[in-house]
Protein backbone atom coordinates (compact mmCIF):
# COMPACT_ATOMS: atom_id res chain seq x y z
CA UNK A 1 0.00 0.00 0.00
CA UNK A 2 1.38 3.30 -1.14
CA UNK A 3 0.54 7.05 1.01
CA UNK A 4 -2.12 8.99 -0.91
CA UNK A 5 0.14 10.70 -3.62
CA UNK A 6 -1.42 14.53 -2.38
CA UNK A 7 -3.53 15.39 0.12
CA UNK A 8 -6.60 17.66 -1.32
CA UNK A 9 -9.24 17.04 1.09
CA UNK A 10 -8.76 16.30 4.83
CA UNK A 11 -7.51 12.53 5.42
CA UNK A 12 -8.04 11.02 9.04
CA UNK A 13 -4.95 8.85 10.48
CA UNK A 14 -6.54 5.98 9.06
CA UNK A 15 -5.21 6.94 5.72
CA UNK A 16 -2.00 5.76 6.36
CA UNK A 17 -0.73 2.90 4.67
CA UNK A 18 -0.99 0.03 6.58
CA UNK A 19 -2.77 1.74 9.65
CA UNK A 20 -5.60 -0.73 9.44
CA UNK A 21 -3.19 -4.09 10.04
CA UNK A 22 -1.31 -2.22 12.45
CA UNK A 23 -4.42 -1.28 14.53
CA UNK A 24 -5.67 -5.17 14.35
CA UNK A 25 -2.23 -5.75 15.69
CA UNK A 26 -3.07 -3.08 18.62
CA UNK A 27 -6.43 -4.87 18.83
CA UNK A 28 -5.28 -8.03 19.69
CA UNK A 29 -2.34 -6.97 22.07
CA UNK A 30 -4.90 -5.15 24.05
CA UNK A 31 -6.66 -8.00 24.54
CA UNK A 32 -3.26 -9.90 25.66
CA UNK A 33 -2.51 -7.34 27.98
CA UNK A 34 -5.53 -7.22 29.86
CA UNK A 35 -6.18 -11.11 30.21
CA UNK A 36 -5.98 -11.73 34.32
CA UNK A 37 -5.77 -14.80 36.28
CA UNK A 38 -9.11 -13.66 37.87
CA UNK A 39 -11.91 -14.45 34.96
CA UNK A 40 -13.99 -11.36 36.10
CA UNK A 41 -11.44 -9.11 36.33
CA UNK A 42 -10.54 -10.37 32.46
CA UNK A 43 -14.14 -9.78 31.92
CA UNK A 44 -14.22 -5.80 33.63
CA UNK A 45 -10.86 -5.12 31.49
CA UNK A 46 -12.16 -6.17 28.47
CA UNK A 47 -15.55 -4.30 28.54
CA UNK A 48 -14.35 -1.47 26.73
CA UNK A 49 -12.18 -2.68 24.58
CA UNK A 50 -14.78 -5.14 23.05
CA UNK A 51 -17.25 -1.92 22.96
CA UNK A 52 -14.53 -0.37 20.21
CA UNK A 53 -13.90 3.07 19.58
CA UNK A 54 -11.62 6.10 16.88
CA UNK A 55 -7.98 4.38 18.72
CA UNK A 56 -6.92 7.42 18.28
CA UNK A 57 -4.08 7.26 20.63
CA UNK A 58 -2.51 4.31 19.17
CA UNK A 59 -3.48 5.46 15.87
CA UNK A 60 -0.69 8.74 16.87
CA UNK A 61 1.58 6.68 17.77
CA UNK A 62 1.62 4.65 14.74
CA UNK A 63 1.47 7.68 12.67
CA UNK A 64 4.81 9.20 14.87
CA UNK A 65 6.70 6.29 14.03
CA UNK A 66 6.08 7.11 10.68
CA UNK A 67 7.24 10.75 10.03
CA UNK A 68 10.26 10.46 8.45
CA UNK A 69 9.54 7.87 6.33
CA UNK A 70 8.95 8.26 2.60
CA UNK A 71 7.59 4.67 2.16
CA UNK A 72 5.26 2.80 4.26
CA UNK A 73 6.79 0.37 6.78
CA UNK A 74 5.00 -1.99 8.61
CA UNK A 75 5.17 -0.76 12.22
CA UNK A 76 8.06 -2.35 14.94
CA UNK A 77 6.31 -4.54 17.70
CA UNK A 78 7.64 -1.53 20.07
CA UNK A 79 5.47 0.60 18.22
CA UNK A 80 2.66 -1.46 18.40
CA UNK A 81 3.08 -2.13 22.53
CA UNK A 82 3.35 1.88 22.69
CA UNK A 83 0.21 2.49 21.06
CA UNK A 84 -1.27 -0.41 23.71
CA UNK A 85 0.33 0.97 26.85
CA UNK A 86 -1.26 5.05 25.56
CA UNK A 87 -4.33 3.25 25.01
CA UNK A 88 -4.44 1.20 28.29
CA UNK A 89 -3.93 4.64 30.21
CA UNK A 90 -6.80 6.06 27.89
CA UNK A 91 -9.40 3.21 28.85
CA UNK A 92 -8.19 3.61 32.82
CA UNK A 93 -9.05 7.14 33.24
CA UNK A 94 -12.53 6.25 31.35
CA UNK A 95 -13.51 4.02 33.81
CA UNK A 96 -12.93 6.28 36.77
CA UNK A 97 -14.39 9.04 34.52
CA UNK A 98 -17.81 7.11 34.85
CA UNK A 99 -17.82 6.44 38.25
CA UNK A 100 -17.42 9.73 39.18
CA UNK A 101 -19.87 10.94 36.82
CA UNK A 102 -22.03 8.30 37.48
CA UNK A 103 -22.35 7.14 33.54
CA UNK A 104 -24.37 4.33 32.75
CA UNK A 105 -23.66 3.97 28.98
CA UNK A 106 -20.03 4.51 27.33
CA UNK A 107 -19.87 3.76 23.38
CA UNK A 108 -23.46 2.57 22.90
CA UNK A 109 -22.81 -0.20 26.14
CA UNK A 110 -23.82 -0.28 29.62
CA UNK A 111 -20.91 1.27 31.51
CA UNK A 112 -18.56 -1.02 33.65
CA UNK A 113 -19.69 0.94 36.98
CA UNK A 114 -23.37 0.53 36.12
CA UNK A 115 -23.19 -2.97 34.61
CA UNK A 116 -21.38 -4.42 37.85
CA UNK A 117 -20.74 -1.78 40.50
CA UNK A 118 -18.23 1.39 41.40
CA UNK A 119 -16.10 -0.83 43.12
CA UNK A 120 -15.55 -3.44 39.92
CA UNK A 121 -14.99 -0.58 37.81
CA UNK A 122 -12.30 1.49 39.73
CA UNK A 123 -10.27 -2.17 40.89
CA UNK A 124 -10.55 -2.55 36.76
CA UNK A 125 -9.48 1.12 35.67
CA UNK A 126 -6.37 0.47 38.09
CA UNK A 127 -5.67 -3.18 36.76
CA UNK A 128 -5.50 -1.06 33.23
CA UNK A 129 -3.38 1.42 34.38
CA UNK A 130 -1.02 -0.83 36.25
CA UNK A 131 -0.45 -3.30 32.75
CA UNK A 132 0.01 0.16 30.93
CA UNK A 133 2.71 1.00 33.29
CA UNK A 134 4.23 -3.06 33.17
CA UNK A 135 4.04 -2.44 29.18
CA UNK A 136 5.80 0.76 29.21
CA UNK A 137 8.71 -0.30 31.54
CA UNK A 138 9.34 -2.81 29.00
CA UNK A 139 9.58 -0.50 26.65
CA UNK A 140 12.14 1.32 28.68
CA UNK A 141 12.75 3.85 31.62
CA UNK A 142 11.99 6.69 29.30
CA UNK A 143 8.79 5.26 28.58
CA UNK A 144 7.68 4.43 31.61
CA UNK A 145 8.83 7.36 33.44
CA UNK A 146 6.61 9.39 30.15
CA UNK A 147 3.63 7.07 30.95
CA UNK A 148 3.58 7.66 34.71
CA UNK A 149 4.17 11.98 34.41
CA UNK A 150 1.11 11.60 32.09
CA UNK A 151 -1.46 9.72 34.59
CA UNK A 152 -0.26 12.56 36.92
CA UNK A 153 -1.17 14.77 34.54
CA UNK A 154 -4.55 13.30 34.26
CA UNK A 155 -5.17 12.94 37.94
CA UNK A 156 -4.40 17.04 37.62
CA UNK A 157 -6.64 18.14 35.08
CA UNK A 158 -9.64 15.85 36.45
CA UNK A 159 -8.78 17.34 39.94
CA UNK A 160 -9.17 21.07 38.91
CA UNK A 161 -11.91 20.22 36.74
CA UNK A 162 -14.01 18.68 39.90
CA UNK A 163 -12.77 21.80 41.97
CA UNK A 164 -14.29 23.75 40.12
CA UNK A 165 -18.03 22.29 39.30
CA UNK A 166 -20.62 24.57 39.27
CA UNK A 167 -18.24 27.66 39.60
CA UNK A 168 -19.14 30.52 37.67
CA UNK A 169 -16.14 32.47 37.83
CA UNK A 170 -13.91 29.82 36.59
CA UNK A 171 -10.72 31.74 34.62
CA UNK A 172 -10.12 30.99 30.94
CA UNK A 173 -6.68 30.18 32.56
CA UNK A 174 -8.24 27.40 34.74
CA UNK A 175 -9.68 25.90 32.08
CA UNK A 176 -6.87 25.50 29.45
CA UNK A 177 -4.45 24.24 32.69
CA UNK A 178 -7.53 21.33 32.74
CA UNK A 179 -7.74 20.57 29.39
CA UNK A 180 -3.98 20.38 29.07
CA UNK A 181 -3.75 17.48 31.56
CA UNK A 182 -7.27 15.93 31.18
CA UNK A 183 -6.64 15.52 27.18
CA UNK A 184 -3.97 16.94 25.94
CA UNK A 185 -1.08 15.27 27.79
CA UNK A 186 -2.28 11.90 27.03
CA UNK A 187 -2.46 12.99 23.13
CA UNK A 188 1.28 14.46 23.49
CA UNK A 189 2.35 11.30 25.69
CA UNK A 190 0.67 9.18 22.86
CA UNK A 191 2.99 10.74 19.96
CA UNK A 192 6.05 10.98 22.24
CA UNK A 193 5.94 7.10 22.29
CA UNK A 194 6.12 6.61 18.98
CA UNK A 195 9.04 8.71 17.91
CA UNK A 196 10.69 7.56 21.41
CA UNK A 197 10.85 3.90 20.66
CA UNK A 198 11.43 4.54 17.19
CA UNK A 199 14.48 6.17 17.87
CA UNK A 200 14.49 9.43 16.43
CA UNK A 201 16.37 12.27 17.20
CA UNK A 202 15.42 14.71 19.85
CA UNK A 203 14.21 17.85 17.60
CA UNK A 204 11.74 15.09 15.99
CA UNK A 205 10.21 13.44 18.94
CA UNK A 206 10.16 17.51 20.45
CA UNK A 207 8.45 18.26 17.37
CA UNK A 208 5.90 15.38 17.15
CA UNK A 209 5.17 16.03 21.14
CA UNK A 210 4.21 19.57 20.63
CA UNK A 211 1.77 18.33 17.52
CA UNK A 212 0.65 16.22 19.89
CA UNK A 213 -0.14 18.70 22.54
CA UNK A 214 -1.37 21.50 20.30
CA UNK A 215 -4.16 19.05 18.72
CA UNK A 216 -4.79 18.08 22.20
CA UNK A 217 -6.22 21.39 22.91
CA UNK A 218 -7.68 22.02 19.65
CA UNK A 219 -9.72 18.98 20.09
CA UNK A 220 -11.08 19.12 23.13
CA UNK A 221 -12.14 22.98 22.43
CA UNK A 222 -13.71 21.53 19.61
CA UNK A 223 -15.78 18.77 21.54
CA UNK A 224 -16.61 21.40 23.89
CA UNK A 225 -18.23 23.46 21.49
CA UNK A 226 -19.85 20.94 19.87
CA UNK A 227 -21.40 20.01 23.23
CA UNK A 228 -23.07 23.24 23.33
CA UNK A 229 -23.96 23.61 19.61
CA UNK A 230 -24.13 20.16 18.07
CA UNK A 231 -27.84 17.86 18.15
CA UNK A 232 -28.24 15.09 20.24
CA UNK A 233 -28.77 13.16 17.10
CA UNK A 234 -24.56 14.26 16.16
CA UNK A 235 -23.55 13.74 19.76
CA UNK A 236 -25.10 10.61 20.65
CA UNK A 237 -25.88 11.96 23.82
CA UNK A 238 -28.25 15.00 25.19
CA UNK A 239 -26.73 18.39 24.25
CA UNK A 240 -25.28 20.82 26.74
CA UNK A 241 -24.32 17.59 29.17
CA UNK A 242 -21.18 19.21 30.73
CA UNK A 243 -23.77 22.04 31.73
CA UNK A 244 -25.99 19.61 34.43
CA UNK A 245 -22.50 18.36 35.76
CA UNK A 246 -21.21 21.74 36.64
CA UNK A 247 -18.40 21.30 34.09
CA UNK A 248 -18.23 24.71 32.54
CA UNK A 249 -16.01 25.18 29.24
CA UNK A 250 -14.61 27.96 27.01
CA UNK A 251 -17.97 28.95 25.01
CA UNK A 252 -19.67 28.94 28.39
CA UNK A 253 -16.83 30.79 30.57
CA UNK A 254 -17.06 33.74 27.86
CA UNK A 255 -20.39 33.71 27.29
CA UNK A 256 -20.44 34.31 31.10
CA UNK A 257 -18.80 37.53 30.53
CA UNK A 258 -21.55 38.41 27.68
CA UNK A 259 -24.91 40.77 27.32
CA UNK A 260 -26.67 37.92 28.71
CA UNK A 261 -24.66 36.96 31.71
CA UNK A 262 -26.76 37.65 34.20
CA UNK A 263 -29.84 35.19 33.17
CA UNK A 264 -26.93 32.90 32.26
CA UNK A 265 -25.64 32.84 35.65
CA UNK A 266 -29.22 32.65 36.99
CA UNK A 267 -29.79 29.22 35.37
CA UNK A 268 -26.13 27.90 36.03
CA UNK A 269 -26.44 26.31 39.70
CA UNK A 270 -26.54 22.67 41.15
CA UNK A 271 -30.01 22.62 40.81
CA UNK A 272 -29.76 23.12 37.35
CA UNK A 273 -32.33 20.55 34.93
CA UNK A 274 -32.98 19.77 31.38
CA UNK A 275 -35.24 22.35 30.72
CA UNK A 276 -32.74 25.10 32.76
CA UNK A 277 -30.21 23.50 30.69
CA UNK A 278 -31.59 24.19 27.52
CA UNK A 279 -32.52 28.06 27.88
CA UNK A 280 -28.64 28.17 29.12
CA UNK A 281 -27.89 26.96 25.80
CA UNK A 282 -30.03 28.86 23.99
CA UNK A 283 -28.34 32.03 25.82
CA UNK A 284 -24.96 30.90 24.90
CA UNK A 285 -25.27 29.86 21.19
CA UNK A 286 -26.57 33.57 20.78
CA UNK A 287 -23.62 35.26 22.37
CA UNK A 288 -20.47 35.77 20.91
CA UNK A 289 -18.05 33.67 22.47
CA UNK A 290 -18.94 30.94 20.15
CA UNK A 291 -17.35 32.97 17.18
CA UNK A 292 -14.68 34.00 19.66
CA UNK A 293 -14.05 30.13 20.92
CA UNK A 294 -14.13 29.21 17.49
CA UNK A 295 -11.21 31.30 16.36
CA UNK A 296 -9.49 29.88 19.33
CA UNK A 297 -9.78 26.63 18.34
CA UNK A 298 -9.19 27.51 15.10
CA UNK A 299 -5.85 29.06 16.36
CA UNK A 300 -4.67 25.86 17.96
CA UNK A 301 -5.02 23.87 14.81
CA UNK A 302 -2.99 26.08 12.69
CA UNK A 303 -0.42 26.43 16.05
CA UNK A 304 -0.61 22.44 15.40
CA UNK A 305 -0.02 22.15 12.10
CA UNK A 306 2.94 24.55 12.04
CA UNK A 307 5.10 22.39 15.05
CA UNK A 308 5.74 20.26 11.99
CA UNK A 309 7.14 22.74 9.89
CA UNK A 310 10.86 21.96 11.40
CA UNK A 311 10.56 18.16 9.93
CA UNK A 312 11.36 17.49 6.78
CA UNK A 313 8.08 17.18 4.70
CA UNK A 314 6.80 13.55 4.77
CA UNK A 315 3.25 12.17 3.55
CA UNK A 316 2.59 11.34 7.46
CA UNK A 317 3.44 14.86 7.99
CA UNK A 318 0.99 15.78 5.83
CA UNK A 319 -1.84 13.67 6.77
CA UNK A 320 -1.12 14.50 10.69
CA UNK A 321 -1.74 18.22 9.14
CA UNK A 322 -4.29 17.15 7.30
CA UNK A 323 -6.60 16.05 10.57
CA UNK A 324 -6.05 19.27 12.19
CA UNK A 325 -8.24 20.06 8.83
CA UNK A 326 -11.04 18.07 9.83
CA UNK A 327 -11.71 19.58 13.56
CA UNK A 328 -11.65 22.73 11.61
CA UNK A 329 -14.38 21.62 9.37
CA UNK A 330 -16.41 20.92 12.41
CA UNK A 331 -16.58 23.84 14.39
CA UNK A 332 -16.52 26.24 10.83
CA UNK A 333 -20.31 25.16 10.36
CA UNK A 334 -21.24 26.58 13.48
CA UNK A 335 -20.02 30.70 11.99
Amino acid sequence: MSYPQQVDEPYTLLTLPGIKSALERVEDELRIAVKAEEPLLTKLSRHLIDAGGKRIRPSLTIASSQILENQPTAPTQEVILGGVAVELVHQGSLYHDDVMDGAKTRRNVTSVNEEWGNREAILGGDYLLARASEIAAELGAEVAALLASTIASLCEGQIREVNSAYDITRSEEAYMSSISGKTSALLSASAKVGAIVSDYPSEVVDAVTQFGNLYGVAFQIVDDLLDVMATEKELGKPSGNDLLEGVYTLPVIRALKGTNSEALKDLLTSSIDGDKRDKALELIRADEAIESTIETALGFTKKAQESLTSLPNSPTAEILKSTCDILTNQVNRFK
